[in-house]
């Protein structure tokens, strides 16, 4: 478990790269119950304006929270997680798409031991979602 005492804002505490494919869209598919067909389909997601077929909204804000708690080893300590969606992850036919998290400290409250871990999780040189916070329990 991290000390506060070890950390300052600014601190890069955790990075990883996720590789989404088509399957990994199944998978997920079918452990959320969500099978929009933008997310499996190019000609439906096409018809109705977007770039190709897109990663789960909520596929990329779960992977985006696991470098925070691989740092943590307790994702009981997390108390409050939230981001906003705002440019989205194509994940093409062939290849895979690569999403990269980096989790920076943000705020201390040394009284209470929470920390404020921004995380900027990014695609193809896009940020995908936007004031992506995470309060953790020291």
């Amino acid at each position: 478990m991290p000390e506060i005492s070890e950390l300052t804002i600014g601190d890069v505490i955790a990075e990883k790269n996720f590789n989404l494919d088509r399957d990994s869209l199944v998978r997920y598919a079918g452990a959320s119950g969500d099978f929009n067909p933008i997310h499996y389909r190019d000609d439906v997601a096409v018809s109705v304006g977007l770039p190709g077929v897109l990663a789960h909204g909520m596929l990329t804000m779960g992977l985006s929270i696991d470098p925070v708690v691989s740092w943590l080893g307790d994702a009981g300590k997390i108390l409050e997680y939230g981001v906003r969606f705002t440019k989205p992850v194509v994940v093409p036919a062939k290849g895979r798409a690569v999403i990269t998290v980096v989790a920076k400290v943000a705020e201390l409250d040394p009284e209470t031991k929470k920390v404020r871990i921004d995380l900027q999780t990014s695609f193809d040189g896009n940020n995908v979602l936007g004031k992506s916070q995470v309060w953790v329990q020291l």
